[in-house]
């Protein structure tokens, strides 16, 4: 008779991350309305910024937080939402805490009909993913560039694994949009638009993209200034990725 060993993994609702913040209602977050839970640290340091506090790898006590505890605070909220986003800073950093979660979410007989997905830079690596695949059912990838020195320049990081990391998510069926920054006169050449355009249209023809446009407001100082585009730029923008059937929005 052979031994029976136990499972050496945590309980998924014992494992705890650091969590900078969480909002119980969010329609901008992935499909429907979302409990987003923003996680601390991250591996980029964009100039454009929105939430430069969520940037550092910081392990207070005050930002540990344990999979029981999300759970209760998205029990009251649960009959109004479609779904859970886990984001950042980088949400896939704490891969053991975002596996854990969507476990606990799809294990539980009042949440499991909730969608979980996550919202990330693209720089997981291959196994990362394949640790999420099971119990993730979208991600919506930032892709700061499709030129790799321009997206350097912006986030200190190269873009091969974000690229990768989309094609991939695409192939298995579960990127449900691609978020281009776009910011004045930095990544918004006609050319270089026209580039990501046919590079994403052709990882799916129809993948959903949305636009964004750089807001000043909220973002950290940056020297020189960061300039917003306008919304005729914006419009020029999306015309110039419109190669294909991408199914565009601008925001």
């Amino acid at each position: 008779m052979s031994a029976t060993h136990a499972d050496p993994r945590p309980h998924p609702e014992s494992v705890t991350g650091f969590v900078a913040d969480t909002i119980t209602f969010s329609n901008v977050d992935g499909p429907g309305n979302r409990f987003v839970v923003f996680l601390q640290g991250c591996n980029f340091d964009c100039v454009a910024c929105h939430n430069p506090q969520t940037i550092p790898l910081a392990q207070g006590d005050h930002f540990r937080t344990s999979v029981a505890e999300i759970l209760e605070r998205i029990r009251p909220a649960e009959p109004f939402l479609g779904g859970i986003t886990v984001s950042g800073g980088e949400a896939t950093l704490q891969l053991d805490f975002v596996e854990a979660l969507f476990t606990a979410v799809k294990a539980d007989p009042q949440l499991s009909r909730l969608t979980c997905f996550v919202d990330s830079n693209g720089s997981l690596d291959d196994a990362g993913w394949q640790r999420l695949r099971p119990v993730m059912d979208g991600a919506m990838i930032d892709l700061k560039c499709f030129d790799d020195e321009i997206h350097r320049s912006m986030t200190g990081q190269s873009n091969a694994d974000v690229l990768h990391s989309i094609e991939m998510l695409a192939g298995w069926g579960v990127l449900d949009e691609v978020r281009l920054l776009i910011l004045h006169g930095v990544n918004d050449s006609a050319s270089l638009l026209r580039r990501t355009g046919e590079w994403l249209a052709s990882v799916d023809p129809a993948m959903r993209v949305k636009v964004i446009g750089f807001r000043a407001h909220g973002a950290r100082p940056h020297q020189p200034p960061l300039v917003e585009p306008t919304v005729g730029e914006l419009t020029t923008a999306a015309a110039n990725l419109q190669v294909a059937a991408l199914n565009l929005c601008i925001v």
